[in-house]
């Protein structure tokens, strides 16, 4: 296990619902699993007037979801893990001079021996990180002749490619792109990670990763909320900016990459960076119109209750043609997938939240038991990431009897069956990654870059093409009833039930 160093988090827009719903929580439970250093303080920063006793009633005594997750045991820890809590007001705005900030830290690293390592977590909206990052600048708390400083920054990372490359350069200009994280929480689940064990750790599965045993691969990430509160931004994203360009383009990478040539951080990123660069990017309008689907939920009932449609949620516009639902076909170039269609969709509104990875096997090329059943009944690989985290292979058995009717059975993994071991949620596997300087599970600058390159072409053609149609679903079903269209032959997206293996089968071998 690599050793942390003592170190000084500080976190802007600490008094942030972020800060008080995932960062506190997930700093918690390393605190309490030891995995913080000993020396190791949290100094909270925002415009809010706070003092330090507030700031740990908020964030820690008093804050709800932390209480949600804590056991009577940890009750016992809490008045000592606030003690590490700390708050500096900066007054009205963030771009201001950060001299008293500076005194500050320079007193808890004094105080609390930390060796000059810094941490800068940016929870706050990105028209702003390259004010924060000047500023700190200014003060020189982005030098390094004395310890470690880093820069944690979250999504979304651009509003376009322009804006994107903008940010960059903005973030590059003061500090070192080797001190920059980008933060998507993504990657920290423990079933995005295993992706690439499940490939590069397993004979079985590493020599059939390519287009010769590949049919077809489709991602799903299905959410059954609406925009809620979020109307006001996600009307100006949608679902191709909110989630394909980051999270979704992130597991496409691990998905399509090729081996790496170690289990370094910069190893991995340089393959994923090639994996996104191989994407083919879609330019005419025809391509692009033929490959995509563009839906917005509607209002209906579910049991009983009615559900609003999109353009009557709070801060949309009621003649909004922001997606709510995004499905896309694209095409990998390189020798390991020429010509293996990617099907990835998006929405809200779904009947269930859940994102899941799907690799269709192509059939035997010789099939002698095509008249048992077996023409619709392909091998499958199956990679839940949320809920029920695990991983299920989908094959052919012999159905008892005379003859061979061929069913399916399931063989199946749960993370949930590991009860001896405690399964780090995502931002406490990226808070300690970046604590611990490793960089695997962040995105680079050309990462980024890559990513909307591939979606600015879409973007554009979505809001300024001609006769661009967005399809109405009702909230709680499948999307538009045009979408399975997308996938090639008789194919049809699968719809993932509440379990990861609660589809019909003729047995469960666990």
């Amino acid at each position: 296990m690599n050793k942390t160093a003592n170190q000084l988090l500080v976190i802007f827009g600490a008094s942030g619902d972020l800060t008080a719903r995932k960062l506190i929580p997930a700093l918690f439970n390393l605190y309490k699993e030891k995995h913080l250093p000993e020396n190791f303080v949290v100094l909270g920063v925002s415009r809010s007037d706070l003092t330090d006793v507030d700031f740990r009633k908020r964030v820690v005594l008093e804050n709800e979801h932390l209480k949600k997750k804590s056991t009577v045991e940890d009750y016992g820890l809490l008045d000592a893990f606030a003690n590490k809590m700390f708050y500096e007001d900066l007054g009205m705005e963030y771009d201001t001079s950060y001299e008293l900030l500076k005194k500050r830290i320079s007193d808890l690293n004094t105080k609390y021996d930390i060796g000059g390592n810094y941490m800068f977590y940016l929870s706050t909206p990105p028209k702003i990180y390259e004010a924060i990052a000047k500023n700190l600048s200014d003060q020189d708390l982005h030098d390094e002749s004395e310890g470690w400083k880093k820069l944690i920054v979250e999504k979304p990372f651009g509003y376009s490619l322009e804006t994107a490359k903008n940010l960059n350069v903005g973030l590059q200009r003061y500090f070192k792109e080797s001190q920059i994280y980008r933060i998507d929480h993504y990657l920290g689940k423990e079933t995005v990670q295993n992706l690439l064990v499940t490939r590069f750790a397993n004979s079985i599965f590493e020599p059939l990763w390519n287009r010769n045993y590949i049919h077809h691969i489709e991602i799903t990430n299905a959410e059954s909320d609406g925009v809620e509160k979020r109307g006001g931004y996600y009307d100006k994203s949608g679902a191709l900016r909110d989630m394909f360009q980051n999270h979704l383009l992130q597991i496409v990478s691990l998905v399509v990459m090729e081996p790496p040539i170690g289990a370094g951080a910069e190893e991995i990123r340089n393959e994923k960076v090639k994996a996104l660069k191989s994407l083919r990017i879609m330019k005419d309008a025809d391509t692009i119109s033929k490959h995509t689907i563009k839906g917005q939920y509607v209002s209906t009932t579910i049991d009983g209750q009615k559900v609003k449609g999109y353009r009557e949620e709070d801060g949309v516009d009621p003649e909004s043609t922001t997606e709510t639902y995004a499905a896309i076909k694209f095409f990998v170039d390189n020798w390991r997938w020429k010509d293996v269609p990617f099907y990835v969709r998006t929405a809200k509104r779904m009947p269930r939240k859940v994102t899941e990875i799907v690799i269709h096997f192509k059939s035997p090329h010789h099939a002698i038991f095509m008249d048992a059943g077996t023409s619709t009944r392909g091998n499958k690989l199956i990679i839940r990431i949320q809920p029920d985290e695990g991983i299920l292979m989908k094959f052919g058995v012999k159905v008892p009897g005379q003859g061979f009717k061929v069913e399916r059975a399931n063989l199946d993994f749960y993370y949930s069956s590991l009860t001896e071991t405690h399964v780090m949620e995502a931002y406490e596997r990226l808070l300690l990654d970046a604590m611990q300087g490793d960089a695997t599970l962040y995105a680079r600058a050309d990462e980024v870059e890559a990513a909307w390159e591939f979606v600015d072409p879409i973007l554009n053609y979505w809001e300024k093409g001609e006769n661009v149609n967005t399809y109405g679903y009702s909230a709680g079903v499948w999307g538009p009833t045009n979408s399975d269209d997308l996938i090639e032959g008789t194919s049809t997206w699968r719809n993932p039930g509440k379990n990861l293996a609660d589809d019909p089968g003729f047995c469960v071998i666990s």
